[in-house]
């Protein structure tokens, strides 16, 4: 008979364990959220921040994470009902915008501060100067996108005319880019960490530059829903944004190394080292923002910039493009 009960009584205490480990608060059952990002890179640590630290599941989300390579594969399965949330430039929204559709896409919450790249050469540089770019190639991404977008407008503002003075190859696909450069195309590259760090450890490329550093504070990576969305589901979206909030909070009060060990199981093949070299390079030219608030002088300087890039016939609305309703 005492067996029995103990027996009973472990039976009912694993049922109550797994009962919450499936549910939101209070038991609640969790909600699926597929979210779509642009690529994966520890530039977004406060998004892992927020899955590794059950943020999301405080708010009864749970996240489905796909990896879509590029903005414009991540606006499409947002519009196609393939992703809930897209995770990418926010120039993709102004682009939707401006064709006119009547279920554009808004921008509800803004994760990254700036530029999240680094140039990297064929040789360590430290005494690298821009000009030293001058008749040279440097692979910069999707024409049209963030990377190549700042890569231009850093050029520029260092006086060198693109086109002229410097090339940008924009041929290809950011996941294609390391490879393309170790095999002997350009003769820079601009590359996300880890990817840079781990280039660099293997003697395949040196970092000579920050992108972040020299472009200043621009609105780079944001999350975005279809309007319809947004209208239709505003208690979700306001949890979403409360939990990657928590993870913005979260990695600004700790240390490179602290962040590391949190995003670890999104990046379980990266040597410690790697993984803290990396975060303490975001941290310290402060790539990650304290809130989710795109603020409206930061989005018409990101479209100022696109536009100088002739990317851009059209200014898109502050009020139509971007939304404040849900930020903490």
């Amino acid at each position: 008979m005492k067996k029995l009960v103990t027996f009973l009584l472990i039976l009912l205490l694993t049922s109550a364990l797994l009962l919450t480990g499936c549910g939101g608060p209070e038991g609640e059952e969790l909600t699926k959220v597929r979210l779509c990002e642009v690529t994966h890179s520890i530039f977004y640590a406060p998004q892992y921040v927020a899955l590794t630290q059950g943020f999301f599941e405080e708010e009864g989300l749970e996240i489905e994470l796909s990896n879509g390579q590029g903005a414009d594969k991540v606006m499409t399965a947002v519009l196609t009902d393939q992703a809930d949330i897209g995770f990418a430039g926010p120039e993709a929204s102004v682009y939707v915008y401006n064709e006119g559709r009547e279920d554009y896409a808004v921008v509800f919450a803004q994760l990254t501060n700036g530029d999240g790249t680094f140039l990297m050469g064929r040789e360590p540089d430290p005494d690298f100067k821009w000009s030293d770019l001058k008749g040279k190639t440097v692979i910069g991404g999707r024409k049209g996108g963030m990377p190549a977008i700042i890569l231009q407008y850093v050029l520029e503002k260092n006086g060198l005319k693109v086109g002229k003075d410097v090339f940008i190859d924009t041929t290809m696909q950011f996941a294609a880019m390391p490879g393309a450069f170790m095999g002997g195309s350009g003769d820079y590259v601009i590359i996300f960490e880890p990817t840079a760090s781990t280039m660099e450890q293997e003697g395949k490329g040196y970092i000579v530059a920050s992108l972040g550093k020299e472009s200043g504070e621009v609105p780079y990576t944001a999350y975005f829903a279809k309007k319809s969305t947004i209208e239709n589901n505003p208690e979700l979206i306001e949890k979403f944004t409360r939990a990657i909030y928590k993870g913005q909070q979260w990695v600004d009060s700790h240390t490179p190394e602290e962040i590391a060990q949190a995003i670890r199981p999104h990046f379980p093949d990266e040597p410690e080292d790697i993984l803290v070299k990396a975060v303490a390079n975001y941290k310290e030219q402060n790539s990650w923002k304290k809130d989710p608030l795109m603020l409206e002088k930061d989005f018409y300087l990101l479209q100022e910039i696109i536009r100088d890039a002739g990317e851009l016939d059209q200014i898109a609305p502050y009020e139509k493009v971007v939304t404040t309703e849900f930020v903490p």
